[in-house]
């Protein structure tokens, strides 16, 4: 038993010598790993985005109230911009019955965008100290003007309809037409470029005025630069486009030659109108004076006895002007040689605007140039700057001088300028033909008349 007591302590202590030098080894495998950590720690330093800006929707920038950043040191000795907005309390209203008893509005930023109606309008802005809306000054260029209610007449058709095959206009003339016809309607390619510039220019021609007829004198100092011829071809191309009346008078106090570019159907003339002034009673009374041609003008011809011709005056030419008034939309006016003569007192004191005619020589271009340095010192400055120079390139001399530099010359003081080219037709002094002008005198009478009826204003009381 001994010897087992012996064997037990022995096993005891080498048991507690184990559990001891365990204990060693586990503290100093402790103390070795803190120092590894210690060795090998590692700062980590991450650097995230700024945090967003939040967006504000548009429809809230209208109302937002401005947020504007502050810096309170600042406080002291600056004043800030401070912008007032006015609220206006809606008025009672005395109503019947079922009526409300006050207006209300709306909207409850009512007061904010009456404020956004003036020169100040929000925007959203980026400073510094982030976005924010602020009051911003609206330049003059970017004011937009009140929208004016439309009429009737800009209900057009051009407008309305929806061009497609089956809707757009059969093309006129050329290969297109041909085109057309050849495929039984099927392709329809429209009109040409030139047929749509033939219809466009003829858009311009047609503008309609309200408020009574226009008066267009054709004047210039001198004579026989085809002062009667212009007045013709502008008569021509305006009643040729225009679907209602245009007539052309012949105030020569000199026995005008007016009457004799159209095939004359009556003898009567300008002293016949005076006479027998209280007996017309309509168009019918008064169509009984004029001649018409193939495009519908008319043509009233001045005196042909040399013993009348002087008597008529500033007087006769507002009988006849009035009446002429009341039956057609514009009025031309030969005005004969000169501009000091009785009549064009009278002729000045109705214009809306001119056509003043230069010839293509050198004393031509100056007279036409002094014409205008009198009507300015005669107190018609208004009419130079309004007015369209037709220069006609048919006189003689035309191809000695630069056109170009004539052209120059008044295009510093007037309004359009237009050159009539030669044609065999006019150069024979006889009766014009519409029809058969060549088409490039057409196009330049055209353009004469389109330049004129945009100088002409819309309404009388503008």
């Amino acid at each position: 038993m001994a010897e087992n007591h012996d064997d037990q302590e022995s096993t005891a202590r080498r048991g507690s010598g184990s559990r001891a030098g365990a204990a060693g080894r586990g503290g100093a495998a402790s103390g070795g790993a803190h120092a590894a950590d210690d060795a090998d720690s590692v700062t980590v330093r991450v650097d995230l985005p700024p945090a967003p800006q939040p967006e504000m929707p548009d429809d809230e920038v209208a109302v937002a109230i401005d947020d504007v950043a502050v810096n309170p040191g600042s406080l002291g000795g600056v004043a800030e911009p401070v912008t007032s907005v006015e609220v206006v309390t809606p008025a009672l209203r005395r109503g019947g019955r079922g009526s409300s008893a006050m207006r209300r509005d709306p909207s409850p930023y009512g007061a904010l965008l009456a404020a956004d109606a003036s020169r100040l309008r929000r925007e959203r802005v980026s400073t510094e100290t982030g976005s924010h809306v602020a009051v911003v000054d609206v330049p003059d260029d970017e004011l937009v003007a009140p929208e004016v209610p439309e009429t009737a007449e800009s209900l057009t058709a051009d407008r309305l309809i929806d061009v497609n095959r089956t809707t757009r206009p059969a093309p006129h003339g050329g290969f297109n037409r041909f085109l057309y016809e050849a495929t039984l309607h099927l392709v329809n390619l429209g009109d040409s470029a030139k047929v749509q510039a033939h219809k466009a220019m003829s858009a311009r021609i047609q503008r309609r005025f309200e408020g009574g007829a226009r008066f267009v004198p054709v004047l210039t100092r001198k004579g026989g630069v085809g002062k009667t011829t212009i007045t013709t071809l502008l008569g021509m191309a305006l009643a040729d486009a225009r679907d209602d009346r245009v007539i052309a008078i012949d105030a020569n106090p000199d026995r005008g030659t007016l009457a004799e570019r159209v095939d004359r159907q009556t003898r009567e003339t300008v002293r016949d109108v005076v006479t027998k002034a209280p007996s017309i009673g309509g168009y019918t009374d008064f169509s009984r004076f004029v001649s018409r041609d193939e495009t519908r003008l008319d043509i009233l011809a001045s005196d042909t006895d040399p013993t009348l011709s002087e008597a008529f005056d500033d007087d006769d030419y507002n009988i006849v002007a009035g009446l002429a008034a009341r039956y057609y939309s514009i009025v031309l006016t030969d005005c004969g040689t000169g501009i000091v003569h009785a009549v064009m007192r009278a002729t000045l004191q109705r214009a809306d605007s001119i056509v003043v005619v230069s010839g293509g020589s050198v004393d031509e271009a100056r007279l036409a140039s002094e014409t205008l340095t009198w009507l300015e010192a005669n107190g018609y400055g208004d009419l130079v700057r309004n007015a369209v120079v037709a220069i006609n390139l048919a006189t003689q001399g035309t191809h000695l001088v630069k056109v170009d530099e004539i052209e120059a010359h008044f295009q510093s003081r007037v309004r359009e300028i237009v050159r009539i080219p030669y044609d065999p037709q006019l150069a024979a002094g006889s009766v014009v033909n519409w029809s058969e002008l060549r088409p490039v005198t057409q196009y330049a009478a055209r353009e004469l008349a389109a330049l004129v009826v945009e100088g002409l204003p819309v309404d009388r009381g503008h």
